[in-house]
């Protein structure tokens, strides 16, 4: 069982957090050398911060365009009711979407603001068509086509 953030971060811990958010592949040794403790410290903080929670996963960032995943959506949806239990039902639904990448309840014009990632536009229409009116409670949709990703998936400042 986990236990969310029982100490509070030291130096070495939140250096040991920059080193894996910038290169989440550094050996235990390496890692250390960096952040300036001995292997074995290393190797148990960061157990502990991975237990604690603060580490969720290290993982591999794909370019898109070589998988043909070239082109960015964003989509505004607005749901026909605002309860709880649409909210869920909605919230599953998208979960078991592998094109979405982010799903954010916001405040605003929109309930949920979405980042999808398809082939190009011709398949979001699909995917539009098929799959994102007929989620559950959807009213509403607004479509924006990123032109250009400026900044995208930026590490925590921290």
């Amino acid at each position: 069982m986990k236990v969310p953030f029982m100490h509070e971060l030291d130096r070495i811990d939140i250096r040991i957090l920059r080193a894996l958010q910038a290169e989440g592949r550094l050996t235990n040794a390496e890692m250390a050398s960096r952040v300036h403790v001995s292997a074995p410290t290393c190797h148990r903080r960061t157990q502990r911060l991975f237990e604690e929670g603060y580490i969720t996963g290290v993982h591999a960032q794909i370019a898109p365009e070589p998988v043909g995943l070239g082109a960015v959506v964003m989509v505004g949806v607005v749901l026909d009711r605002s309860t709880p239990e649409s909210f869920a039902a909605f919230e599953a639904a998208v979960l078991r979407m592998e094109q979405v990448l982010d799903c954010n309840l916001v405040a605003g014009d929109f309930d949920y603001l979405l980042k999808i990632r398809v082939r190009d536009m011709s398949d979001f229409n699909t995917l539009h068509g098929k799959e994102l009116i007929a989620l559950p409670g959807v009213r509403q949709t607004r479509t924006f086509f990123v032109m250009k990703e400026v900044k995208d998936s930026a590490p925590l400042p921290f």
